[in-house]
């Protein structure tokens, strides 16, 4: 992950360039060359009395081919060398550890403790593979080479200044190409280019490997794995079936990907019994019955299908355009969500009522009837350096409701992470979403969160009702993970202030359970208005604590347990240590809001390189200043910020395109995927939030939750590993009608992206093909036909 010990890994190459570089290290020293063989010096005697000094634009004596040769050779090499500098420069995005990566790491290193190979192992392998593999091949040309050696000497003596081969050597050159002796005319060209070199061979074999390997470029390394194919024809390995079958299956799929007729798709809606608010991810039934036990809220977590959905989810009855922020935190039309369970249940509470054709929100819970900004302010007043919007900036709140908390936090400044499992109290976080108010359907179940580690400045839970104490404290370890050394986790819940015997009980194990994690109970206050307490724990900023426990229980975690993997990575009930050196991420508190938002974090090392290729400071820097310029032109493409509240930026890396949006009444769920470089702790140390995610599969938000899209070089880099249908599919499942789209991508890609939207009948607002941006807005169009279930 992107941290001060690795922001992003240095750049690696491909398995051949890493074979040629190694054979290039592992050649003969100058000192082991020091004999000069004859024939070489007498090609190096030649050319030196056959040709005049080259000075600047002097080609010397060389006839008009020779100079015309050279000089295509010179572009050559500048050609050769501009494409190694943009492929070095694009490693360094390509190589760099992504989320999905990381928890590949946790899963093998769970399932094999014994027996490990590193990434470096694994590659160190693949190199001597190569290499051995290369030498072989040589050691089959090196005969050839000697004589062609030769026969070079004896042409240079003879021929003079005269370059150009004769007509017999001709013959000879094409014969040895008709014979398949490819690799030696290279290396005979090289030698006539530079005697030099078979100077400090001392045989024909040491000449010609060492001139290959100093001389070698990217028109060479492509071609070596052609020369290693031929020289392991008589040496083939058997093939599984698993093999063979992947790669067929890989092959199918590819070939059903490209042949796909995007604009003759047929939609259909969704046959399924969540209708409207179908979660793919989260409606799975099929799935859900497989489960063997649902004792840790398995079947409230994701189950995606093998095959994402093409369909398309129907639109409410009598549904309207949303009302626009900040009236939607009050009130939504209720035919957009219309769901009268939880207004009935929980009325009394103030959560959400049903008032003539609307759903009103007074601004109640649970645990402050009386409003969310009397709590809030309350909890300031418990804990004076909780500094709501400077301090803190980026909270979690665990077990949501209907989002009031963190919908009310936006006037202290603070963006909250809201979560609450589907179902579990009616449609509550899509009438969260409604409202104008960031939330996620999720669950604290088995799995991490799809969070960083030690990214959120504090946690809340007001009556989330999560066993916290249960399983060796595996929940509130979780939330360990998450909290940044310093932090507070604010817990509002009846153990904290009630008398009754499960109360008192579930107050003991928690008491327990955060002392033997070091927790530190700063506070516990009630308030009067609304009869209801809470308790105020800090994270401890430093190992002291944990080293000094009299019971190692919970155990700390492996040393190669990564806290950073978050991508369907089980729990474990373990204790990370907390970060004490000033260059890691987590050492330091970041600047108060809003200074940490233009800041490059502290733990940015600059000795490695960015996303861009540039160090992690400028990269950072030049992120930043160019979505500002982007933004500023979004009106021109059709984008009414009026109309826009709840933003996604499905491919987010440093949060540039957020950061930008900050002094409009917008809110920016930064996505970052999990095959790209894990850039989302920036994202969290700037003052803005996001989430891992991958695109092949569905999003777990309900239909309709987004009015603005931002897709940036997004599609193009899907379409390899999932149908783009789907992918669209999707967009058009989580995006409101009216709606907005902007993607931008290579003009293919686009081409594509604007079939399919024309056939989903959206309006194409801006149409930049060639310019690689395309705009458009949804519509309320739904198909008549309903897919087989």
């Amino acid at each position: 992950m992107l941290s001060s010990k690795s922001v992003v890994p240095p750049q690696t190459h491909s398995d051949e360039d890493i074979a040629t570089r190694t054979s290039i290290d592992t050649s003969a020293t100058n000192d082991e060359l020091s004999a000069s063989h004859g024939m070489a010096e007498k090609i190096a005697e030649t050319r030196k009395d056959s040709s005049s000094s080259v000075f600047g634009d002097n080609p010397g004596q060389l006839p008009d081919d020779a100079i015309k040769s050279d000089e295509k050779h010179s572009n050559m090499e500048s050609q050769n060398q501009h494409i190694m500098a943009s492929m070095d420069a694009q490693l360094s995005e390509e190589s760099s550890l992504t989320q999905k990566e990381q928890a590949s790491v946790i899963h093998e290193a769970g399932a094999d403790s014994d027996v490990k190979i590193t990434e470096p192992e694994k590659a160190q392998q693949t190199v001597t593979t190569a290499s051995n593999n290369i030498k072989k091949d040589e050691e089959i040309a090196a005969a050839a080479v000697e004589q062609e050696v030769q026969s070079i000497g004896k042409q240079q003596d003879v021929q003079g200044f005269d370059t150009k081969p004769a007509e017999e050597d001709i013959n000879k050159e094409q014969l040895r190409e008709d014979k398949g002796a490819v690799e030696a005319n290279p290396k005979a060209d090289v030698l006539q280019q530079d005697p030099e070199a078979a100077l400090k061979g001392t045989s024909s074999e040491q000449v010609s490997e060492k001139i290959e390997n100093q001389k070698v470029d990217v028109v060479e390394v492509t071609q070596k794995p052609k020369a290693e194919k031929k020289g392991r024809k008589s040496k083939k390995q058997w093939s599984t079936q698993a093999a063979q079958s992947q790669k067929e299956n890989k092959r199918q799929q590819v070939e059903s990907n490209s042949e796909e007729k995007l604009e003759d798709h047929e939609w259909y809606l969704c046959n399924v019994t969540a209708n409207e608010d179908y979660i793919p991810c989260l409606d799975n039934e099929k799935a859900v019955k497989q489960l063997r036990t649902t004792r840790h809220y398995e079947h409230r977590e994701r189950h995606c299908p093998k095959d994402p959905p093409t369909c398309l989810v129907p639109l409410p009855k009598g549904y309207r355009t949303p009302i626009e922020w900040p009236n939607s935190r009050d009130k939504i039309w209720y035919h957009n969500v219309p769901h009268k369970l939880l207004a009935e249940v929980k009325g009394h509470q103030n959560w959400v009522k049903v008032t003539g054709e609307f759903l009103t929100f007074p601004g109640g819970g649970t645990q402050f009837i009386h409003g969310a900004l009397h709590y809030i302010d309350f909890l300031q007043q418990a804990q004076p350096s909780i500094g709501w919007g400077k301090h803190t900036r980026v909270i979690l709140d665990v077990g949501c409701g209907v989002g009031s908390f963190g919908g009310f936090l936006f006037e202290r400044d603070v963006i909250t992470m809201s979560f609450a499992p589907k179902d579990e109290h009616e449609a509550q976080v899509q009438f969260a979403l409604e409202r104008g108010i960031p939330a996620i359907s999720a669950v604290m179940g088995s799995q991490r969160l799809p969070f960083p580690s030690l990214v959120f400045d504090a946690i809340h839970c007001a009556r989330c009702r999560v066993p916290w104490h249960v399983d060796g404290g595996m929940l509130l370890l979780e939330l360990n993970r998450l909290l940044r050394p310093g932090g507070l986790f604010i817990w509002c819940a009846t153990p904290v202030y009630q008398k009754l015997e499960e109360d008192v009980e579930i107050w003991k194990e928690m008491t327990t359970l955060t002392k033997s994690i070091c927790w530190v109970l700063v506070t516990i206050n009630k308030d009067e208005l609304n009869q209801v307490g809470a308790a105020i724990y800090r994270k401890p900023t430093s190992n002291e604590c944990y080293n000094q426990r009299a019971q190692s229980e919970p155990p700390l975690c492996k040393d190669d347990d990564d806290p950073n993997a978050a991508w369907y990575v089980p729990l474990q009930a373990c204790l990370h240590r907390v970060p004490v050196d000033k260059t890691e991420r987590g050492a330091k508190w970041p600047e108060a809001w809003p200074r940490r938002l233009n800041k490059p974090p502290y733990w940015l090392n600059n000795s490695q390189t960015g996303i861009y290729g540039k160090p992690p400071a400028q990269d950072f820097a030049a992120d930043t200043n160019r979505w500002k310029n982007v933004v500023e032109e979004l009106s021109n493409i059709g984008i009414t910020w009026t109309d826009v509240r709840n933003v996604m930026d499905m491919r987010s890396i440093y949060g540039g395109f957020a950061a930008a949006l900050k002094d409009l009444p917008v809110w920016v769920f930064n996505v970052v995927t999990v095959d790209t470089p894990d850039t989302l702790p920036v994202i969290y140390e700037r003052g803005l939030f996001g989430i891992y995610h991958d695109w092949c599969e569905s999003f777990s938000t309900y239909p309709r939750s987004y009015d603005l899209l931002h897709a940036d070089s997004l599609f193009s880099k899907l379409k390899d590993r999932c149908k783009l249908t789907a992918v669209m599919a999707e967009v058009d499942r989580i995006i409101r009608p009216g709606g907005k789209l902007i993607v931008r991508d290579e003009p293919s890609t686009l081409s594509e992206v604007r079939t399919l939207l024309n056939s989903l009948h959206w309006e194409i607002l801006h149409d930049k093909i060639q310019e690689g941006v395309l705009c458009a807005k949804r519509g309320k169009w739904r198909p008549t036909a309903i897919a087989v279930s």
